[in-house]
């Protein structure tokens, strides 16, 4: 990991940037200390968190037809506040 000044870091945000961007970890720092570290956002792929909802949703509506309720649910919903 790379430390930088603050001073430096704000002269060449841009740099830095791509820097990260091409996966170099930056340690900004203050008199010595690391106060921010910079590093590579995560990018979400929206098309694997659909397929992950929609196995959830499928998921659900399993579960809903495997489940019956006897009676009416006023009732069941009584019983399970006894």
């Amino acid at each position: 990991m790379t430390n930088i000044p603050v001073a430096e870091a704000k002269n060449h945000l841009s740099e830095l940037i791509a820097r990260v961007e091409a996966g170099e970890e930056i340690a900004v720092t203050r008199r010595g200390q690391p106060v921010v570290r910079l590093v590579r956002a995560e990018v979400a792929d929206a098309g694997a968190q659909r397929a992950r909802i929609a196995a959830a949703f499928r998921r659900l509506s399993l579960l809903r037809q495997q489940t019956s309720l006897e009676g009416d649910l006023k009732t069941i919903a009584r019983e399970g506040l006894d």
